[in-house]
């Protein structure tokens, strides 16, 4: 699991996320297996049911002491337009689909967090024991992040939202 970049946005920001599985000793049988595991594929013979990628978790715990976690959220629709926002901190996962073959598989996502994290420590956590990651995590910078967060630039200039 890898962390490639973060797009910080006025409101939130986006972490890209990749991983990869290699083949070890495998039998035939297990990669399959673990190959519709990690694409889910439900209809695949070697498949155990499960939700897509519900195994797979991601969290985060801000210097403030929230915390927030995909797990609830996972591979659910996102809110209507008009629905009043969650308590924050919220963070959404979405798969972004990948590939593999006979000995590795890859896939990536991202991992949308709302709002800006305050100053201090912001820790990523993720998990994923069906591919046999256990909890890992990375700290970030949160004032960083919120620190280039005043420098965004609007795609549009005001004049043009409001018409």
């Amino acid at each position: 699991m890898a962390v490639e970049s973060v797009k910080v946005y006025s409101t939130g920001c986006l972490f890209d996320l990749s991983w990869k599985l290699r083949r070890r000793n495998e039998s035939d049988e297990q990669w399959d297996e673990l190959n519709a595991s990690f694409f889910s594929q439900p209809h695949a013979r070697w498949a155990r049911p499960r939700q897509p990628l519900a195994a797979l978790l991601c969290g985060v715990q801000l210097a403030d002491g929230s915390k927030a976690s995909s797990g609830a959220m996972l591979n659910r629709p996102h809110p209507a337009p008009n629905a009043p926002n969650p308590d924050p901190p919220v963070i959404l996962f979405q798969g972004q689909g990948g590939n593999g073959g006979d000995d590795e598989m890859s896939s990536s996502g991202t991992l949308w967090l709302w709002p800006m994290p305050p100053a201090g420590d912001l820790r990523l956590v993720t998990q994923w024991t069906d591919m046999g990651m256990p909890e890992t995590s990375i700290t970030l910078d949160g004032g960083h992040l919120r620190d280039a967060s005043a420098h965004v630039q609007p795609y549009w200039p005001e004049e043009d939202q409001q018409q």
